[in-house]
């Protein structure tokens, strides 16, 4: 969001030489006045004078009123279930004339809200940040020529510029061209709608004026020119905002499953400190000292700072998929990410480099092979008759140019605009100017322009070659002579094409129509693209990118299956994935053309996209793609969807992931996904996988922390209340709230960094409905490693009172003589548990493979966690003054001794039980199944996994 400007509305008009009446919009009213109003004019404005009236008018950007409601989310920290149960604690503690302890766990309630806050407003912006990486240009008349410039820096008499698929991003009056637009997010109408050139009807709102188009709406088709009228808040899209800000986010499903444990947790915790409460009585315990039990229950079953933690690993998951160039534009897309299973990708520009190069041109007269890595090498060429007509078709049926910055437009009409410059040069043919164009349609895959020489008229059509020749009649048989096409004709075409595309060759074929019987320029492209004279084909060659073998490689290791749904031949489609591996040890590759597709029934498609191997759909539509999508999620797939037109927004959105180009791609496709690739990479799509994976593993090693160290804090008091007080209570509250206020939260956010686990992409996806706290987690956290915590813990409580001279029932309390003991015992036992804890969390680092595979030291953020939580215990232990806080006392060198090794201990039974788990589970560990597979990938022992190998992966 924007910041607000400091100037004036009426500074500004004053300021800027333009009233604010001028600056009123009547649809009805003369271009002209409207030019004359805005001091500007077709030319747009010049750099100076733009400079200065984003000075007075402000950046054309929403602003943010209000900024963030802090004391209402900061409140609401204090509401959650854990922070509830603090604070009855507290009050138990005070009624229970501990006002010291009440106020002690009040004071953590405080710093852990507080803590949250700042973690959540970190998250915040962690996200908002990304805007950076998303280019939000405008492409606007400056100084008389097109350029391109930020969108923020639009100012009202500016010219914009709008071609299919752009972003609007100012309100405006066309002054030139037609385009269709969305208008869906300021109306919620779905049906898209005309705007053209013209006064409108004065009685029609503005939203409905055919002739304006508004921020925040979308171009899905044409070309025009439109007269800046409205920025930032003066838009309509700004009124609203200004009406109604939106504010708050989508939930990570992850956090509401935590959100439902940590319930959970807190009705457990009641639920156990009520029931032992009059057990404690029962045994001998006063009511003070039962009530104590009972607030330390609470206090040790709660893991306060679970929720927070989880919210910033998946920002800082947000931040680090961003700097591998995937842009996430939402926290739960993250989680999402770890479970896809079939990812659905386009070929041009995601699997090749979608930079076309012209490398075979056919005519009725032969083959001709154009020399050049780049396409325009032309040495050796005959350019004199059908191979020159063929060419200057293809370039006069093209929208890219050739600027003084270098081409621009859509890479296969740049490589024929760049084929075309070495024959025609820059030169217009005298009195030859383009009179209409029908853009590329995906549907019938068709392009079409037509051009007015005098009172002549000529269509050129270029598009996918079966389209062509199913329109053509004729055929060119020299430059102005032509002759039927025969069957004769369409097979050695055939023959011609299977050729070309069996090396992989994208394919054009172009075609001319002459227009003699029409008075004016059809409207309806279905009158010009009918009897056709095919010209030739056009073969370019889009090379695969660099390491996308790898990529796919990495993808079928995962478990995750690929679907390429192109609108490319399918010889050509099957060739390029081939060359990447797509269907290599899966069950083979099969082509399904659109026709196929089309004729199918929804359980045929289910039949096929359950069998095994990859598929490659061909010739496809943007509505296949919706319904692969559709298919595939009701076959409780987890799918991602890659798309770079406009008519992929529909998939991107139906998809559980949708990708969209951030390059090539257009600024629909862009705002309908859910994640942006900043550089057009399939690799990208599977390292944002393997990112998403780590993610959702880190939250689980961070949970698996903080509930290990759960029961070495509740036995202690489960014991003293068991044994009636004749055992005295190992650990006080206080101790408790140093551990969760000093010694907790540091370690549990730097597991929240921690590396991918060795075999994290050697591994299938994980199911949907998995959840992050499973029983084995559980079984693994209190069953086995809080378990050991809690028993050296013990041990050395134990053996610091029996070296003193401690006996059952021997009194511990103030002014006896064995209390100096009891708080170095305490001392100890508390110490214990920190250690456990190092001991833990380096035990939690990996759950499978040893820690030696991931590497000690390759989270240097853990390390300097685990330090700054020695150096707050040994402050806690060693700073006279903290002592009657905490209850603690100065250890001998013999005590101290003891804990030592509980680090390693815990950490080295934890290494024990990994290794017998990899070694029960033998060699299977490591193979993937695809979805739809009965078995492995692969057979046989080079596919076999063992931890060796895993840690050189």
């Amino acid at each position: 969001m924007g910041r607000p400007s400091s100037v004036d509305e009426s500074e500004r008009s004053a300021d800027s030489g333009l009233d604010r009446r001028d600056l009123t919009v009547d649809p009805a009213g003369s271009l002209d006045v409207l030019y004359r109003n805005l001091r500007t004019s077709a030319h747009g404005l010049s750099g100076r004078e733009a400079a200065r009236r984003l000075v007075v008018h402000g950046a054309n950007e929403l602003v943010r009123r209000g900024g963030r409601r802090w004391p209402r989310e900061l409140l609401g920290q204090f509401t959650q279930p854990l922070a509830l149960l603090l604070m009855v604690a507290a009050v138990l503690a005070i009624v229970n004339h501990s006002v010291a302890l009440g106020v002690a766990i009040l004071a953590v309630v405080v710093l852990n809200a507080v803590f949250a806050f700042f973690q959540e407003i970190h998250a915040e912006h962690a996200v908002e940040a990304l805007a950076a990486y998303l280019p939000d240009q405008a492409r606007a008349l400056r100084d008389g020529s097109a350029q391109n410039v930020a969108a923020a820096e639009l100012v009202p008499g500016d010219i914009l510029i709008l071609q299919e698929g752009d972003r609007i991003s100012a309100d405006g009056r066309l002054t030139d061209g037609s385009i269709t637009v969305d208008l869906s997010t300021l109306t919620g109408e779905s049906q898209p709608l005309d705007r053209s050139v013209g006064p409108s009807d004065a009685d029609v709102p503005l939203l409905q004026a055919d002739n304006m188009v508004f921020s925040g709406s979308a171009c899905l088709a044409g070309e025009a020119r439109v007269l800046v009228t409205a920025t930032g808040m003066h838009t309509e899209i700004g009124r609203i905002a200004a009406l109604s800000e939106r504010v708050g986010g989508d939930r990570s499903p992850l956090e509401v499953q935590v959100r439902k444990v940590a319930r959970l947790i807190a009705l457990v915790s009641i639920a156990v400190a009520v029931a032992f409460l009059p057990l404690g009585i029962a045994a001998g315990l006063t009511t003070v000292a039962a009530v104590s039990f009972a607030i330390g229950l609470l206090v040790a079953n709660v893991p306060e700072g679970l929720l927070p933690t989880i919210t910033l690993a998946l920002a800082v998951g947000v931040q680090d998929l961003a700097r591998r160039g995937a842009v996430v534009k939402r926290l739960s897309a993250v989680e999402t990410l770890g479970s896809t299973t079939v990812i659905c990708t386009d070929k041009t520009g995601t699997l090749t480099q979608n930079r076309m190069q012209v490398t075979d041109l056919w005519t009725s007269h032969g083959s001709v092979a154009i020399n050049g890595s780049d396409g325009s090498g032309v040495s050796g060429v005959d350019w004199s008759g059908l191979v020159a007509v063929l060419v200057r078709a293809a370039v006069r049926c093209c929208t890219a140019e050739i600027g003084p910055d270098g081409p621009s437009g859509d890479p296969t009409e740049v490589a024929l605009v760049r084929l075309g410059a070495q024959l025609i040069g820059d030169e217009e043919e005298s009195g030859i100017r383009r009179s209409a164009i029908f853009r590329f349609d995906p549907r019938i895959r068709l392009m079409s322009t037509i051009d007015t020489d005098g009172d002549h008229l000529r269509a050129y059509t270029k598009g996918a070659p079966e389209a062509v020749l199913g329109l053509a009649s004729r055929i060119a048989s020299g430059p102005d002579a032509t002759r039927v096409l025969t069957d004769e004709d369409r097979q050695q075409i055939a023959a011609v094409l299977d050729m070309y595309a069996r090396r992989g060759l994208r394919l054009l074929a172009v075609a001319q129509r002459d227009l003699p019987g029409e008075r004016a320029i059809p409207v309806d492209r279905r009158v010009v693209e009918k009897d056709l004279c095919l010209l030739g084909i056009i073969a370019m060659l889009d090379p695969p990118r660099e390491r996308t073998s790898d990529a796919i490689a990495r993808a079928h290791d995962a478990g995750i299956r690929i679907l390429v749904v192109t609108g490319d031949n399918g010889v050509t489609a099957a060739e390029i994935a081939q060359q990447v591996g797509i269907g290599a040890g899966t069950g083979g590759c099969r082509t399904i053309t659109g026709s196929e597709l089309d004729a199918m029934s929804d359980a045929q498609l289910d039949a096929v996209l359950e069998a095994p191997g990859e598929i490659i759909f061909a010739r496809s539509s943007p509505e296949a793609k919706l319904r692969i999508a559709d298919a595939l999620q009701s076959l409780g797939q987890v799918v991602a969807m890659t798309g770079d037109g406009v008519n992929d927004a529909p998939a991107l959105r139906a998809a559980d992931i949708g990708v969209a180009m951030g390059r090539s791609g257009s600024e629909v496709a862009r705002q309908a996904a859910t994640m942006v690739l900043t550089d057009d990479r399939f690799g990208t799509i599977i390292d944002a996988v393997e990112e998403g994976r780590r993610v959702y593993d880190n939250v689980r090693k961070f949970i698996l922390y903080i509930f290990a160290h759960a029961i070495p804090e509740i036995v202690p008091f489960l014991l003293f209340a068991l044994s009636g007080g004749a055992i005295p209570l190992p650990l006080t509250v206080m101790q408790l709230l140093a551990i969760d206020l000093l010694t907790d939260t540091l370690p549990a956010l730097a597991l929240s960094r921690e590396p991918a686990e060795p075999g994290v992409m050697r591994r299938p996806p994980r199911p949907r409905s998995e959840g992050v706290i499973r029983p084995r987690l559980l079984a693994r956290a209190w069953g086995f490693l809080g378990v050991i915590s809690a028993g050296l813990v013990l041990a050395g409580f134990f053996v610091v009172l029996q070296r003193g001279g401690w006996s059952l029932h021997a009194p511990t309390g103030v002014g006896t003589p064995l209390h100096h003991l009891y708080q170095q015992a305490t001392t100890v036992a508390w110490l214990g548990i920190v250690s456990c804890q190092v001991g833990a969390a380096m035990a939690a680092r990996t759950e499978r493979a040893s820690l030696r595979s991931t590497g000690v030291f390759s989270n240097p953020l853990l390390l300097g966690a685990i330090a700054i939580e020695l150096v707050l215990a040994a402050a806690v232990v060693f700073v006279p003054f903290l002592h009657p806080v905490f209850g603690t006392a100065t250890p001998t060198a013999s005590q101290l001794a003891l804990v030592i090794p509980f680090p390693f201990v815990v950490w080295g039974a934890d290494e024990i039980r990994r290794w017998i788990g990899r070694r029960r589970t033998g060699r299977t560990w490591g193979l993937s199944t695809l979805p739809g597979q009965r078995g492995p990938l692969q057979s046989g022992p080079d596919r076999v996994t063992d931890d060796r190998r895993t840690a050189r992966v």
